[in-house]
């Protein structure tokens, strides 16, 4: 009995969204979808370490509650609430601050991003359609995969229910920049917390445009090294899944660059009058010709506080931009038109 009342101490008992200054001097309300899973884990034991957070909202198909009981004894601030089953998504979600969601079916060998759509837009509609009715003023930070399609079938649903805020609709496109960091830092042998390279577009294969000309400190590959080194940012995800051998996908680090950049909109909804919070993620955005575009971004109380747009590229990053775009404008499409289809489906 007293396991159970501390797991769901908090559960109901947040105030309703608040306006600005109202996030400086209370704990926040983060919520996990897909909890259980080789992301959701790790994920939400990193968080369960925020210092930030009061409330740790748990959800997943089933097995929440074992997942939940063991991140319950640890000794840090958040207290856990795990939910499950077809009515617990709308309860963990409940007047969340922060929704991340690494719900969804993973890659197996053979398989590419897209190969996901089918089974994965599911999850994208029935998170759009709890957020819209019980926290819409929470920010939206997807992991599901093909991320350049959910993002778009997300928003389209949003603004159907009319609760669309195009600064609080993330696709986490952290982890390629924490490849792109770890890579150049690897050549340059130097730490990689001190590399700082934007990583621009969608996040699959050759939408993934790392700008190693921007990198600090200076990457002076030659032609060849370069074109190396971004074909193995691109392709970082299907290293990660050969070397599993069919036992999963990038669990480990997906969860450590989902954690920090939870955490960055934390530290935005915080406010932080010496430091600047920039991340780059996958977002609405007029910057290039395609709808959604991952650019660096100003994370502030409300979400985008400003997209930065395009960093100054070279000659061979602006010829790489111009052949991704068409690819990124066929998925944001397909995503839209999925979107649409779904209004009813997930009712």
């Amino acid at each position: 009995m007293f396991l159970a009342s501390r797991l769901l101490t908090h559960v109901g008992k947040l105030p309703p969204k608040v306006q600005q200054l109202g996030y400086i001097n209370r704990g926040l309300k983060v919520a996990v979808v897909g909890s259980v899973g080789g992301i959701g884990q790790p994920l939400s034991l990193l968080l369960k370490q925020n210092p930030l957070i009061s409330t740790l909202s748990l959800y997943d198909i089933k097995n929440t509650t074992g997942v939940g009981v063991d991140l319950s004894h640890i000794n840090t601030r958040a207290s856990v609430c795990p939910f499950e089953g077809k009515n617990g998504l709308k309860k963990a979600m409940d007047k969340a601050d922060i929704v991340v969601i690494p719900a969804g079916l993973p890659r197996k060998p053979g398989m590419k991003r897209e190969d996901l759509v089918d089974v994965n837009a599911s999850v994208a509609c029935e998170v759009a359609f709890a957020a819209s009715e019980v926290c819409p003023g929470a920010m939206l930070a997807f992991i599901t995969n093909p991320i350049n399609v959910i993002v778009p079938i997300v928003a389209t649903i949003l603004k159907a229910k009319g609760t669309y805020d195009p600064n609080r609709l993330f696709g986490v496109t952290t982890l390629d920049v924490v490849r792109a960091q770890t890579f150049v830092a690897d050549i340059l042998n130097v730490d990689p917390q001190k590399v700082n390279i934007p990583v621009i577009g969608g996040h699959t294969g050759r939408t993934i445009l790392p700008i190693l000309s921007q990198c600090d400190p200076p990457y002076k590959g030659t032609e060849k090294e370069r074109d190396a080194l971004i074909q193995r940012i691109q392709n970082a995800g299907t290293e990660v899944v050969n070397a599993k051998d069919g036992l999963g996908s990038a669990t480990l680090s997906m969860a450590y660059a989902a954690a920090q950049f939870v955490s960055s909109l934390i530290k935005g909804i915080k406010g932080s009058k010496d430091e600047c919070i920039v991340e780059c993620a996958y977002v609405e955005s007029d910057v290039t010709e395609a709808e959604f575009f991952a650019t660096p971004l100003i994370l502030g109380p409300q979400g985008v506080k400003e997209n930065t747009g395009l960093p100054d590229l070279d000659d061979d990053e602006r010829q790489a931009l111009d052949c991704m775009l068409p690819i990124l404008k066929e998925s944001i499409a397909k995503g839209i038109k999925l979107g649409e289809g779904m209004m009813s489906s997930c009712a």
